[in-house]
């Protein structure tokens, strides 16, 4: 494989914690919601899963159905124990099949399980009691864990960033330069003392082996003191750039990756609030810069967050070489 070669004087960052094995060529290190893209092995499933923090993190439709799922499948296990026991022990069952006695036994089961008790259908037997006493117990111990979870869920901090689909490479101040943009997607909440990092990961040749290396990109600004619009991060590709003298077709070789982490301060949360994306060198387009996504409104400004990842044609030469 050739590489570009990379300016030697240039710092390398050896603390961004990844590995520098060329083995994973082609999979990304992080992926674009922010997650690390590694899978645990060799240990318990118990002993690296945290039940509580995966519901906390689970997307809200996936949170939902598992309610859903739990709720039901916690009513069916007691309308087996139910009809187990004997609906003999049941009293009021008024249907005679044994789908609409099935049916009967269900929603005794939640009626018991959520505590309400509607009356018609109550149990007489100490199975069935005993049975009752243990489903509703469960059931109000169920809802209090549901309860906070869903306050977790909805006080967890969060910095609320949408970024562009994509990095671009365009002119910049007669040169060139790596761009990618992020904005503040909530209209009440805002960030404060915004900082921004930006590494960046690619394959170089050392002694006669491939190898992944890390440099940390400097940039034209990497903090603001407020958010209020969109932040075009820029990175000049000058000689203290590793990507000097790269070519679309020389960022694939070298198998680029960009790791982005924001920092800054919610006046919502009153607490700092990170968030991490990462762009593969397929989610870096040559040739084209952003277009604005604001305009004024008489005296108001608008930002049109659905321009978040328009650019437009911007062809650029290819970048100096040393």
């Amino acid at each position: 494989m050739h590489n570009k070669k990379i300016n030697p004087l240039l710092k390398i960052n050896e603390s961004t914690g990844f590995s520098n094995l060329a083995d994973v060529h082609g999979n990304r290190f992080l992926n674009r919601d922010g997650t690390y893209n590694l899978r645990r092995e060799g240990r318990r499933f118990w002993d690296r899963f945290s039940v509580y923090h995966a519901l906390l993190s689970l997307p809200s439709y996936k949170f939902g159905l598992f309610i859903l799922v739990a709720y039901f499948s916690i009513n069916l296990i007691y309308t087996a124990l139910y009809l187990l026991i004997g609906i003999d022990q049941l009293q009021g069952i008024a249907a005679t099949t044994p789908w609409g006695i099935f049916k009967e036994a269900f929603f005794f089961s939640t009626e018991t399980f959520t505590t309400v008790g509607y009356g018609r259908v109550n149990p007489v037997g100490d199975g069935a009691n005993m049975v009752a006493a243990l489903e509703a117990m469960s059931g109000f111990l169920s809802f209090a864990i549901a309860t906070g979870l869903i306050y977790g869920r909805f006080t967890k901090p969060r910095a609320h960033l949408a970024f562009s689909d994509y990095a671009v490479v365009g002119p910049y101040d007669e040169k060139a330069a790596l761009m990618f943009r992020f904005v503040g997607c909530k209209d009440e909440h805002s960030l404060s003392d915004v900082t921004v990092q930006v590494n960046i990961a690619m394959l170089a040749e050392k002694n006669g082996k491939q190898v992944y290396q890390y440099y940390e990109l400097k940039l034209e600004r990497n903090k603001i003191e407020n958010l209020p619009m969109n932040w075009t991060v820029v990175h000049p590709i000058d000689d203290e750039s590793p990507l000097q003298g790269f070519t679309e077709e020389d960022l694939k070789a070298a198998d680029v990756e960009l790791y982005v982490m924001i920092r800054g301060f919610s006046d919502v949360y009153s607490s700092y609030v990170l968030q991490r994306t990462s762009y593969t060198f397929d989610e870096i387009k040559f040739g084209r810069k952003f277009v604005p996504m604001y305009r004024e409104e008489g005296m108001e400004t608008v930002l049109e967050m659905h321009k978040l990842s328009k650019t437009k044609e911007a062809p650029v030469m290819v970048l100096d070489e040393k």
